[in-house]
């Protein structure tokens, strides 16, 4: 991240502040009523100028659509691990992180870009248990076949996505739970990774 000025550093710590408080980040005009300015284009200016200095990314025709992007941890095979994600933000936002792990470079087939906290069972016959870390690929494609890390509407999800022609499957593995059928025309619908690995972050149960 580029040397950012004192203003440009009041704002970013209350966006981090804000964000961790309430879960998402602020509109313009929470930022404007907080800090005290008069009009919302100086806070513009400063928010485009921490977007080219690599501290957060402003993401189009979105009231709150601030994303605080992370600093490098102090050890560059450190991973960040994402915990639960709240409805309707993106995974990496700050409030999300819940620590970092040091992995080996070696560990997986291409590097991951964080770690996923896993809740639930709906994987389990694929060898994934509740509080496990699945390794994540950042991307917005996969392959039928995959497991992937998904969103749906407001909810993230990892599953097993299936093509077939036009049909868009979300399968679970785990005879408990039914697949999830996707509509990409009519669904809020993204891929948000793939799995590259998983990490047992606790002992299986007996």
């Amino acid at each position: 991240m580029k040397h950012l000025t004192a203003r440009q550093q009041q704002l970013l710590q209350f966006l981090k502040d804000y964000s961790a408080r309430e879960g998402f980040p602020p509109t313009i005009a929470e930022i404007t009523r907080a800090l005290q300015v008069r009009s919302p284009h100086g806070i513009r200016e400063q928010l485009q100028a921490l977007a080219r200095k690599g501290a957060i990314e402003l993401i189009p025709n979105a009231a709150r659509g601030i994303r605080i992007l992370l600093e490098a941890p102090p050890d560059a095979d450190a991973l960040p691990i994402i915990g639960r994600v709240a409805a309707g933000q993106p995974i990496l936002a700050l409030p999300h992180v819940i620590g970092h792990c040091r992995i080996e470079p070696a560990l997986f087939k291409g590097r991951p870009d964080y770690l996923l906290e896993v809740r639930g069972m709906s994987m389990r016959d694929a060898g994934i248990l509740d509080g496990d870390l699945l390794a994540v690929r950042r991307t917005p494609e996969a392959r039928s076949g995959q497991i992937v890390v998904a969103r749906l509407h407001d909810e993230v999800t990892v599953k097993t996505l299936r093509l077939q022609g036009s049909s868009l499957w979300l399968e679970p593995a785990n005879p408990e739970f039914s697949p999830i059928s996707v509509d990409p025309e009519r669904d809020d619908f993204c891929i948000e990774g793939v799995m590259a690995g998983l990490i047992r972050h606790r002992a299986p149960p007996p």
